[in-house]
């Protein structure tokens, strides 16, 4: 397509004002100034269009050339995304700072996939097979944890006439040839672009009937996220967003994980890029990075460049989905994200929402989420592949009520609550069990019972009803102290406590505790139940609840967290074998041992 030139009429930050490119297209690229600066066309007139440039755009001035490309703002998908830093347009960041040094200089363009590598490309048709949109041509061993396919493109389909033979190539280079029935000849390459701001196509939707294992305790019991899902985490400053997000990519039962700090502080994203690349995978013992890609668009980047991040990672991570993966991809934060469409909006004097935010801020929410889910992919198999999202929110002082928060809420199915007082109280993660939700307890309660327990739906329940007990106790203790309560609730309270700091308090520093598989937090939450139906039972009958607290069983139950993966069963064997007997023990006291003793329950 031939290059359009018209000039600058007007600047007004990321905002720019061209004329004298009538063909111009919405969503258009186009290349700035004289220092050729990646811009995308927002907004369209008669005689003029308005641009968004993803650079820093300090010394344009009116009258410099604008070039429009003719093409929308793409991303390149292919071999070579797993283990890559991008930027918010998917400019490699390592290759960035050898062209320009630790400061980035405009106007660099840089490809996304190494065009000169060769991968080890092993085919899996042959000339004369008849394949579809979605059908896989080959394989390659991208990662020693992943094997990226090789897909037919979509709205290909027909006759294949040449395929190449296994060995090394390129991702430019053609690997096969497929003849259409109207004669046409397409060639395939490994490398596709795909334009961000559409969805790539899919089938159908499938049932999200299986959990994606965080290995957090408090998230896989009370607020399970299913493959496929939709989830947000909401808190204020300080209460743990950032590390929660961070624990989920590292830990989390997805093979591929999409990363996208948008708009957060730098020094969060420098710790993450300079701590996953030591990080090993807990299933196959590799580094963490061969599953991971990671956008990295900080704060004091480009603010337009934040609005275009969030697609480029949804882009990335449905190529993924389209092979069959299930994809986890975090967003931190959606907010940073929001006020990038805040400042676009006013300077370019659209009608203000509800504290400034466009009003188009959920349309725009919910076209992100809804680009999740579980699906069954293009292919003439069947093949399944989920995106599981998860979005930071950061509401200003902790305002659940604000716009982008309550947008959210309306959207995703999974809601984990940050709480500040838990947080200023070292207890993480700060998520508060009582206003925190999830809609997919019903379509997970089949797998939970056959790959935990049958019991589990009823554990779940029972230690929901002790903290939402003991809420309304604590503000009877807060008015009249724990003396003037009896004894059975005092052993309500104690249970809770257990359920508290035994269980749901996790450190995500700890070598262990970091990650609990969800075999061990089934036994470590039936433990920790049955203890409190024992205790229950034990008071009825006259004994005291302070003669229960000790137990020396208390002091393994609350090692449990640091029981190795390994390990665990045999340990929570011998931790109820010890806590039977010692409640078998208060039946053979003497008369009058277990009289009831006035305790207080810390």
């Amino acid at each position: 397509m031939t290059e359009e030139t018209g000039r600058i009429q007007s600047i007004s930050g990321p905002v720019v004002k061209c004329g004298g490119l009538p063909s111009v297209r919405m969503y258009e690229v186009v290349r700035v100034g004289h220092e050729q600066l990646i811009g995308e066309v927002i907004e369209v007139a008669e005689k003029s269009c308005t641009v968004q440039v993803y650079e820093e755009t300090s010394g344009l001035a009116p009258g410099e050339p604008v070039v429009a490309t003719g093409d929308t703002l793409s991303v390149e998908l292919g071999p070579g995304l797993l283990g890559s830093i991008y930027d918010g347009i998917q400019r490699p960041l390592p290759d960035l700072r050898e062209l320009s040094g630790d400061f980035i200089t405009r106007g660099l363009t840089v490809e996304g996939l190494d065009k000169e590598k060769k991968w080890k490309f092993t085919p899996s048709v042959k000339a004369g097979d008849r394949v579809e949109a979605g059908d896989i041509l080959g394989e390659i061993p991208e990662t020693g944890i992943i094997t990226s396919r090789i897909l037919v493109p979509a709205g290909v389909k027909g006759e294949i006439v040449e395929i190449v033979s296994k060995g090394d190539y390129t991702v430019v280079e053609t690997i096969c040839k497929v003849k259409d029935d109207h004669g046409d000849v397409h060639e395939v390459r490994m490398m596709q672009r795909t334009p961000v701001r559409v969805g790539r196509p899919f089938k159908d939707r499938v049932g999200m009937d299986t959990p994606l294992v965080t290995g957090q305790r408090v998230i896989d019991t009370f607020m399970p996220q299913a493959k496929g899902g939709t989830g947000a985490i909401p808190g204020g400053f300080g209460t743990g967003k950032t590390v929660t997000l961070h624990q989920f990519a590292k830990w989390a039962d997805a093979q591929v994980v999409v990363y996208v700090g948008c708009g957060e502080r730098g020094n969060e994203m420098t710790e993450a890029l300079e701590e996953w690349p030591d990080l090993k995978d807990p299933k196959s013992g590799r580094p963490l990075m061969e599953r991971t890609v990671l956008i990295a668009n900080t704060s004091n980047m480009p603010v337009a460049a934040r609005e275009a991040s969030i697609y480029v990672a949804v882009t990335i991570a449905e190529y993924f989905r389209d092979q069959g993966f299930d994809v986890a991809l975090m967003a931190d934060s959606t907010s940073r994200w929001a006020e990038a469409l805040r400042e676009i909006s006013g300077r370019l004097g659209q009608l203000p929402s509800e504290e400034g935010y466009p009003a188009y801020l959920g349309s725009r929410l919910a076209q992100f989420y809804e680009r999740g889910g579980r699906v069954k992919t293009l292919a003439s198999e069947e093949r399944l592949g989920s995106i599981t999202l998860c979005g930071a929110v950061s509401p200003p002082g902790g305002d659940f009520s604000e716009p982008v928060t309550q947008a959210t809420l309306r959207i995703v199915k999974v809601f984990w609550a940050l709480d500040k007082d838990l947080a200023a109280r070292r207890f993480f993660p700060a998520i508060n069990t009582l206003t925190s939700y999830s809609l997919y307890h019903q379509t997970l309660e089949r797998w939970h019972r056959e790959h935990l327990g049958e019991d589990w739906p009823e554990l779940v329940t029972e230690a929901m009803a002790l903290l939402q007990k003991d809420q309304e106790l604590r503000e009877i203790v807060q008015l009249v102290g724990p003396d003037a309560l009896p004894e059975s609730e005092r052993a309500i309270l104690e249970a809770a406590r257990m359920i508290k700091e035994d269980f749901l308090t996790q450190s995500a520093l700890h070598e262990i505790d970091t990650f609990c598989p969800v075999g061990k937090t089934y036994r470590m939450l039936k433990i920790i139940v049955n203890f409190a139906k024992q205790m229950s039972k034990a008071v009825e009958t006259g004994v005291g609840v302070r003669r229960i607290l000790e137990f020396s069983v208390l002091d393994n139950i609350a090692r449990m967290k640091i029981t190795p993966w390994d390990s665990y069963e045999k340990t929570m064997d011998a931790i109820e074998k010890k806590m039977a007997r010692e409640f078998q023990s208060l039946s053979a006291e003497p008369d009058g041992s277990s009289v009831m003793t006035p305790g207080v329950v810390q």
